[in-house]
């Protein structure tokens, strides 16, 4: 048998995080290397280890899960990420991937799927669900929202007033209501509650 795949894994739930390890480390083709708590951790571990492949979770303390990656990948190119989470969001979904993660598992996923998706992207396969792919696939068709009106629908989703979103972004209330009328026709809904419900579904905003 050749080497074994060098793992380190990124996730801030201790107990989690030990699971995942445990089971890792029966896998006669694996060896866990490494284990990160948080995003900063994860870029200076990435750096001292050099593992095959990360298990990234998405949610995390000090700096989130893709943000790690894209500084990870900044040094090193070639890193290969498999995220592991719970969020199956299309917009968390579409952002990992454009980071460079190889792989999108949800936290339900069976031990074989998840050795399978190591040993794929070990090689250099991308594995991504035919769910997640649908998710995916939504996500492409519909329409991006630009800086401004992701910065208002955030506070939308924090439950702030027109008056108030105007105020914090220095702008007007009549351009605060011209970003929400755009960016209710792009999520497809119509009104601000709405709004808010979808966002949060499809992880385009997350509550702090």
């Amino acid at each position: 048998m050749g080497e074994r795949i060098r793992i380190l894994v990124v996730d801030d739930h201790h107990v989690v995080r030990q699971g995942l390890v445990a089971l890792l480390n029966i896998m006669p083709e694996i060896e866990v290397v490494g284990e990160a708590s948080d995003g900063l951790e994860a870029i200076k571990l990435h750096q001292i280890l050099q593992p095959d492949i990360t298990l990234m979770d998405l949610q995390l303390p000090k700096l989130g899960g893709v943000d790690a990656i894209i500084r990870i990948r900044a040094d090193a190119p070639a890193a290969r990420f498999i995220v592991l989470t719970t969020f199956d969001g299309d917009e968390d979904i579409f952002r990992s991937l454009q980071a460079g993660a190889k792989a999108y598992l949800l936290k339900g996923m069976t031990v074989e799927e998840l050795l399978s998706t190591i040993l794929a992207v070990h090689k250099g396969k991308t594995r991504i669900s035919p769910t997640i792919a649908e998710k995916l696939a939504e996500r492409m068709s519909g329409q991006a929202l630009t800086a401004r009106e992701l910065a208002v629908l955030e506070r939308i989703v924090a439950g702030r007033a027109n008056k108030e979103i105007a105020s914090d972004l220095d702008i007007s209330e009549a351009t605060v209501k011209s970003h929400i009328n755009s960016l209710l026709g792009k999520l497809g809904v119509g009104d601000r509650t709405h709004a808010a419900t979808v966002a949060l579904q499809r992880g385009i905003v997350h509550l702090k």
